[in-house]
């Protein structure tokens, strides 16, 4: 996740660094390269230029210029205006009605269908009773695809075909909604090859049957200045209420999430992550912007964490780093619950000053994860609680019984003792801090 911008804004405020003493000339040096980076992230001409000459107008300011950390200053003005940037505040998402509808719009191929699909896992996580709506007639595929979906995650859908006209769909939707007592309705509607006079007086129809309390446009982040412009487009013809941003955790360069709010004046008010249902987050512009410039985002780790891991099962984890009685079959459950927090390679990006090149990504990252899995599935009971025990015999039959190499079981041994007891540093250090989490929402 916008992995080449953050690089990009690292070798520049490397090179800042690299001064004793930073002067105008080197600002107005360092202020060309971000525009650059933007320029080649896509993000729109006008916004970069904007965001470029507010942090050059700060960045030159006679408080910078004299400070004895004139870098730390520049970075702290570049993380306040992309967080400016990206819309200052989070977006508001909260449903009062019964049954509240949300309107799910955007172009074909942005990935709605799975978008509603994680919109409906995500209020039902907040207490509420989803009803999935098919309301795309023009392409089977979608009703089929959300009609599968709903199942998967067990919630009813509302797909009655592609021979009645839009509005009758919503209109039997919502009495559906109240017949099964449903509080809240996620309406899938069609999307287009591209914008049309007859898509936009569809949705305006569909809009004043359903009185949607969201009316949610979702942009594919990978299609750059593209999903600005079609953003443009709706906010002429349908009112839409905020953003969603899919395919953030592709190769995307971020020039639409970086360009869309600033533009339209409308918040983010979801990104998509990943491909699971479970991978729908809400956005929060300080959160990302931290991210962007390599400061990590922890309250995010925590968010998932807490999501994922039971708190007795925590503290017993702590006693068995303290004690140094961490074992294999400790790790390989610590394993399985990392893989439900997400890709490693985002889990890894949420930690302040964690590098992340080298680390696999996406399909990669679970790959390396399940060849983990099935080394430790390979050993006994007595070599997972005593690896020490594991010489060069046992580790050729770990090999071959695994589908691995010798030197794969090697590196994964090696690198165990190398994290408990890094693990176990961590543990004393988080014993001191006088912090509380914060409580899950």
């Amino acid at each position: 996740m916008f992995q080449d911008l953050s690089d990009k804004f690292a070798r520049i405020f490397k090179e800042l660094r690299g001064h004793g003493k930073v002067r105008e000339g080197h600002i107005q040096g360092a202020m060309r390269e971000v525009r650059r980076a933007l320029l080649e992230a896509d993000v729109n001409y006008k916004v970069a230029k904007e965001f470029v000459d507010r942090v050059g107008e700060r960045a030159l300011g006679q408080k910078v210029l004299d400070s004895l950390t004139p870098d730390q200053q520049i970075i702290k003005i570049v993380h306040e205006e992309l967080v400016t940037l990206l819309g200052a505040r989070p977006g508001t998402f909260q449903l009062s009605g019964s049954p509240a509808a949300v309107m799910v719009c955007g172009l074909q191929g942005s990935g709605k269908t799975s978008f509603s699909a994680k919109l409906a896992v995500f209020v039902r996580k907040k207490g509420r009773r989803p009803l999935l709506v098919a309301a795309d007639i023009y392409r089977p595929a979608a009703v089929d695809q959300l009609v599968t979906l709903a199942r998967q995650i067990d919630v009813p859908v509302h797909a009655p075909g592609v021979d009645l006209k839009v509005v009758d769909i919503v209109e039997g939707a919502l009495r559906e909604a109240h017949r099964n007592l449903s509080d809240t309705l996620i309406v899938d509607t069609a999307g287009r090859l591209h914008i049309d006079r007859d898509m936009m007086a569809e949705l305006g129809a569909v809009k004043k049957v359903l009185q949607p309390e969201e009316t949610l446009l979702v942009l594919d982040s990978m299609t750059g200045q593209e999903a600005v412009r079609v953003a443009e487009a709706f906010e002429r013809e349908v009112d839409f209420t905020g953003v969603v941003l899919t395919k953030l955790d592709g190769d995307t360069r971020g020039g639409a999430a970086l360009s869309v709010a600033s533009v339209t004046g409308k918040p983010i008010k979801f990104a998509s992550v990943g491909e699971k249902v479970e991978d729908l987050e809400p956005f929060y512009p300080d959160r990302m912007a931290s991210r962007i410039l390599g400061m990590g985002d922890v309250l995010s780790l925590i968010e998932r964490a807490q999501e994922t891991i039971d708190e007795k099962k925590a503290v017993e984890l702590e006693r068995k780093l303290r004690k140094e009685t961490f074992t294999l079959e400790d790790f390989l459950g610590e394993l399985q619950r990392l893989r439900k927090m997400g890709p490693l390679d985002q889990l890894l990006g949420m930690i302040p000053g964690m590098k992340i090149r080298g680390v696999p990504s996406g399909d990669a990252g679970e790959r390396e994860l399940k060849k983990i899995e099935a080394i430790i599935r390979s050993m006994t009971p007595d070599e997972r609680r005593s690896p020490l025990i594991i010489d060069g015999s046992r580790r050729r039959r770990i090999a071959a019984g695994s589908g691995t190499t010798v030197q794969d079981v090697n590196r994964l041994l090696n690198q165990f003792q190398e994290m408990r007891k890094m693990m176990k540093r961590f543990s004393k250090m988080a014993g001191k801090l006088p912090i509380d989490l914060p409580p899950s929402s």
